[in-house]
């Protein structure tokens, strides 16, 4: 895959209509920004080198915080980009660290005024004996944004299903090592992000139990699949779904990222469309899984998230931030600034920017 300016192709599809995903097809839907004052802190982005399947650095990151809404500062989440060819194995994932600490300092520099990578989160085995010594290294990595890992759950039951099937260990989140490290993040004042699907979501609130002093983050709802065996059944999906939430809720130490539906694994099928989503039809399919994990969690502890460039296969940047505003606007000025930066800023002890971007 190549890129000119996005994260996919700039292909032509069937019937000479632009290719879901390109940045033509992203074009055919143009609005307005809403609310364009409002600050935001993307917590939750990727960034991959070059030459890869899914390039997205620095250029594509700041022509997407910059299409018109106020994105002043982001946090990368690992992604297996940039990972050291030798060495230890269990160090290699800090190559990672490296490759987007360098990509932060060169933003700054090409792109004066451009929000700003002001987090990282990497990754490490957290059952390895040597953790410690991999989360000293990220962090001397890092230039001073190290702030937490993901060792995620994720384990798809159909993975030829999906676009992005994770495929990590089953039962991990009950393995008593795993606790262990997930416990050491805490102690450390670090994080920990999990990626996992809808139906390990309490395998997650029991791990949030078991490790009540680490700052638990479930990312992306905790992916409803709409894919595979689970094609067709959103209704369904969402009544379980929304109590397994709830028990998540009630564990004083989670926080939830709510974004990342437009994923394709989500089955909700924008990019298979003539063209993208608007901004009311994203809200029109999405609004009930916001509202609930806002209601259980509250907005102090949500923050709105892009996961770009994956929902961008979806989305644009601009319509998605306007269907986020669209839901947020139900909520008081205090709630929006919450969800939209504060929340972000507090969870992964971000400072604030000296002058606005």
């Amino acid at each position: 895959m190549t890129t000119s300016g996005s994260a996919t192709d700039a292909t032509t599809g069937s019937g000479g209509l632009p290719a879901p995903g390109s940045e033509e097809w992203l074009a055919l839907v143009a609005e307005p920004v809403v609310d364009p004052d409002r600050e935001i802190v993307d917590p939750h982005h990727h960034l991959w080198p070059a030459g890869g399947s899914l390039p997205y650095g620095i250029d594509e990151l700041t022509a997407d915080t910059g299409a018109g809404h106020r994105i002043t500062q982001t946090v990368f989440v690992e992604c297996h980009a940039g990972y050291r060819d030798d060495g230890p194995e269990h160090l290699r994932p800090v190559g990672e660290t490296e490759f987007v600490a360098g990509a932060a300092d060169e933003l700054v520099r090409r792109h004066p005024g451009a929000s700003t990578i002001d987090g990282i989160v990497g990754h490490a085995d957290l059952t390895h004996e040597g953790l410690d010594e991999i989360l000293d290294a990220h962090d001397a990595a890092s230039g001073g944004r190290f702030v937490g890992i993901r060792d995620s759950l994720a384990r798809a039951l159909d993975p030829e299903a999906h676009m992005i099937p994770g495929g990590y260990a089953e039962g991990k989140a009950q393995d008593p090592a795993f606790r262990t490290g997930v416990r050491r993040l805490g102690e450390r004042g670090l994080t920990y992000d999990s990626w996992l699907y809808h139906h390990q979501i309490r395998d997650f609130a029991d791990l949030a139990r078991a490790v009540p002093g680490t700052t638990m983050v479930l990312d992306h709802f905790g992916t409803p699949i709409g894919v595979g065996r689970f094609a067709g059944r959103h209704d369904e999906i969402f009544e379980t779904w929304r109590d397994d939430i709830a028990e998540v809720a009630a564990c004083e130490n989670t926080v939830a990222k709510i974004g990342g539906l437009a994923m394709p694994d989500n089955g909700f099928g924008f990019h298979e469309a003539a063209s993208p989503p608007t901004s009311d039809e994203f809200v029109a399919v999405q609004r009930r899984w916001y509202e609930h994990a806002i209601e259980v969690f509250g907005p102090s502890r949500c923050m709105f998230e892009s996961n770009f460039p994956v929902d961008r296969f979806s989305i644009s940047s601009t319509v998605m931030w306007n269907g986020l505003k669209r839901i947020a606007a139900a909520y008081d000025d205090a709630e929006q600034d919450e969800m939209f930066s504060g929340t972000a800023r507090r969870v992964y002890g971000l400072a604030t920017p000296s002058s606005p971007a």
